[in-house]
């Protein structure tokens, strides 16, 4: 068993999340997790809902717009460097990139990411 865990971010990206966006993983625990994602100049990510996990999400870099709906809760922000967001379970959410750099977030998942089914798509905004 390991009691401390330690990574470095990847240059590279681990995965391509069901959204679209890039993924590097970082720790992860058996209550959450967290990732950085990134979402290059120009690019929209795919509308999806969660099934059961919920978010936390904290811009590191860029400039973009995240636009969540839940039931008739519906909202668009701009988000840059020092922006946190929430997304909780089964919010309707879309992100994208409207600057000229990389959008990128640490993303807190909670409890750990299960893996691509838990990502449903929907009707998004954009």
């Amino acid at each position: 068993m390991h009691y401390f865990e330690m990574i470095k971010l990847p240059i590279n990206a681990d995965t391509i999340a069901p959204d679209g966006s890039e993924i590097r993983l970082l720790p992860e625990m058996s209550r959450g997790g967290i990732c950085h994602c990134t979402l290059s100049p120009g690019k929209t990510s795919i509308a999806i809902k969660h099934k059961t996990i919920e978010e936390i999400w904290y811009c590191l870099e860029g400039e973009g717009e995240v636009w969540r709906k839940m039931d008739d809760n519906e909202q668009v922000i701009k988000v840059n460097l020092g922006i946190s967001l929430t997304i909780p379970t089964g919010t309707h959410f879309q992100f994208r990139n409207t600057g000229t750099q990389p959008l990128c977030f640490i993303i807190t998942t909670m409890p750990p990411w299960p893996g691509p089914s838990e990502a449903v798509k929907v009707k998004g905004r954009w």
